[in-house]
């Protein structure tokens, strides 16, 4: 069989060189830190659900169906008469915000070893699209379920595109396709969140790997491993092949986290309505507004921003331009990022302190923008004759202030920041 097998990938081989050409340069031959930690599982894990969420989705939309009037039944059916379907949709529906969650860490990742910073900065620019298309993803699957929230979060969502200046309301209109949200605005959700931002999304995705792959990746210590090299390889001394080395690394961190994705599918997939909210549980009802309208939770600090800007002359773009802004901003980090050093290990209090209070802001805002605004009332603040609405929205303005406070003034604190001295190679 063994000898078969050869014979059959000489065959290929001879035919394709250059399958096993890309093979050695970006896996068997490709030199990558020998210190990587636990924070290296986040990438391969990313790339593991994004395989997850593209397959479970294939196999969705097979019993799916785009129509307003049956949309939610074939929710239903795929839930209830499909053989399997029940574990589909939570495979989906968990996956979307594992997604997010590995997304999220793996850019935290980034930010405490500066992988943002040269010669790295278009691997950055790259994974923030990806994260900037994987909003337009979930944003556009979110309503295909055709629930309440589902619903009337796209209609509170697309509605504040209407508030851009001259063309918001045209815009609002065209992404629509109707003057309320519709069949017609379904159908073409539908075919952006199955053909369009999925490819575009693996398009990225490639880019991201080929340009780190190029530069090399980045470490704990910062310190490029290039500058050492064995003089008769030519390999870096500090490095390791990726293949079998860290393949069996990120096996191992998919294993665990698979047993993780499991035990949230089968035993809690709501996860007490921060994944699948009760009300999208609920066909869409044109006339009923729910009581509290938000989006899901990756979102919510983005969107406690948004509730957090005062609106100017009864328009809400200001929130929504700090909205967009907040996101934004990510793509200029290489260049704000002034520090002569790239990991956290060497930098000094000012970083440190700003990275530790960014991550808090963002951490608050996101769970108030998961609250009505009067949730700050269950604290007794009632007793001290201020209103509760009020409180929550001065604490979320606070926050979102410290939260643009870090890009801001990040030139100045990190130019003016203590370093340590960075060793030649690698620590560990």
């Amino acid at each position: 069989m063994a000898s078969r097998l050869m014979a059959l990938w000489d065959w290929f081989d001879s035919r394709m060189p250059s399958v096993a050409e890309e093979w050695r340069k970006h896996a068997a031959e490709y030199y990558a830190p020998k210190n990587f930690n636990f924070w290296y599982y986040f990438g391969s894990l990313a790339l593991l659900v994004l395989v997850i969420q593209i397959v479970s989705g294939i196999f969705l939309t097979m019993h799916y169906k785009p129509d307003a009037s049956l949309a939610f039944g074939s929710v239903e059916y795929i839930m209830r008469d499909v053989p399997g379907g029940w574990a589909l949709r939570y495979i989906h529906s968990t996956g979307g915000s594992a997604f997010f969650l590995v997304a999220y860490l793996h850019m935290f990742r980034a930010m405490l070893y500066g992988s943002h910073k040269e010669p790295r900065e278009l691997v950055w620019i790259f994974g923030v699209l990806i994260y900037l298309t994987l909003m337009g993803e979930a944003f556009f699957g979110y309503l295909l379920p055709w629930g309440q929230m589902s619903y009337w979060g796209a209609q509170v969502i697309v509605n504040l595109f209407a508030t851009i200046p001259l063309v918001g309301p045209d815009l609002a209109l065209w992404i629509r396709g109707d003057y309320v949200v519709s069949d017609a605005t379904l159908n073409r959700f539908f075919a952006l969140h199955v053909i369009a931002f999925p490819l575009v999304l693996l398009g990225l995705v490639v880019a991201h790997l080929l340009a780190l792959h190029d530069v090399g990746s980045n470490n704990p210590d910062g310190v490029e491993i290039k500058k050492h090299k064995d003089p008769k390889t030519g390999h870096p001394l500090d490095g390791i092949p990726f293949h079998p080395y860290y393949t069996v690394k990120d096996i191992v961190g998919a294993v665990v986290f698979l047993a993780a994705f499991a035990v949230v599918m089968f035993f809690v997939p709501e996860m007490g309505g921060y994944f699948l909210e009760a009300n999208n549980f609920v066909p869409a009802d044109a006339l009923k507004t729910p009581a509290h309208i938000q989006p899901v939770w990756y979102f919510t600090p983005y969107y406690s921003i948004l509730r957090a800007v005062p609106p100017l002359f009864n328009s809400q773009f200001p929130g929504v331009l700090a909205m967009g802004v907040a996101t934004l901003i990510l793509l200029f980090l290489p260049w704000l990022d002034r520090s002569p050093v790239k990991s956290i290990r060497y930098r000094g209090p000012y970083y440190k302190s700003a990275l530790a209070i960014f991550v808090i802001s963002f951490l608050i805002l996101g769970y108030l923008g998961t609250e009505p605004t009067t949730v700050w009332g269950q604290f007794g603040f009632d007793a001290f004759f201020l209103d509760t609405r009020e409180i929550a929205t001065w604490v979320a303005r606070a926050f979102t202030v410290l939260y643009f406070l870090f890009f801001i003034l990040m030139p100045w604190y990190t130019a003016r920041d203590t370093a340590k001295p960075v060793p030649e190679r690698v620590t560990s």
